[in-house]
């Protein structure tokens, strides 16, 4: 992994996990600390990139997988050049929602991609940019359809049957066991205070490395 000034820190899980909870927690820890900290999402961080969220969440109609992976390495190429990298040099911490393993997650296990493809072509769209901590926030599919009944509309991905969110469940499993030492990986049933320490002992362990 390459050396940077900052830290870049993502969540990843199924709808419905509680990422964006998560994410509001650990910056507010971090800010209070004293920290400069910068707060995104993948698609839209950028205005461009609400451009291709619109696309590829709510247009009506097919957009064939490949396609689709590849409006979503475009959102990325640019957030990343834009946004990620220029607060990475400055020394900040970036708290990113969904990131490459989501590709690799919804493209690649849920349309059933070849998952090293589409990882490969975002890996060349942000010049081989890795977290340096992933966060999934594990949830069975039907827990994070029951947390989402509320909703009245669903966006296309959140549409998609049972099966295809169980692949994604799946996909994301795999790419954490395979990259232990990046990812920590947490019951999205546990208590919100509980998933949020468990969350904050492991990045004051990064701070720790990166001051030593």
């Amino acid at each position: 992994m390459e050396r940077r000034a900052g830290l870049f820190i993502t969540l990843e899980g199924g709808d419905g996990s509680g990422k964006s909870t998560q994410s509001a927690r650990l910056t507010g820890w971090l800010t209070d600390a004293g920290h400069a900290v910068v707060v995104t999402r993948e698609p839209g961080g950028t205005s461009l990139g609400l451009e291709l969220r619109d696309i590829v969440l709510h247009r009506r109609g097919e957009i064939a997988p490949r396609a689709e992976a590849l409006l979503y390495a475009a959102d990325r190429a640019h957030h990343i050049a834009t946004v990620v990298r220029p607060a990475l040099d400055r020394g900040e911490i970036v708290v990113q929602d969904r990131y490459i393993d989501s590709s690799v997650a919804y493209q690649g296990a849920g349309r059933v991609l070849d998952g090293d493809e589409v990882r490969g072509i975002s890996l060349w769209a942000t010049e081989n940019l890795l977290p340096d901590l992933t966060v999934l926030l594990d949830l069975h599919e039907a827990d994070g359809r029951d947390r989402m009944a509320e909703r009245t509309k669903y966006d296309r991905l959140e549409a998609e049957k049972s099966d295809f969110h169980a692949r994604v469940r799946a996909g994301y499993l795999a790419l954490a066991a395979a990259e232990p030492e990046r990812f920590l990986v947490l019951d999205a049933r546990l208590p919100i205070d509980e998933l949020a320490a468990a969350i904050r002992k492991r990045v004051e362990s990064l701070l720790a490395a990166q001051a030593g």
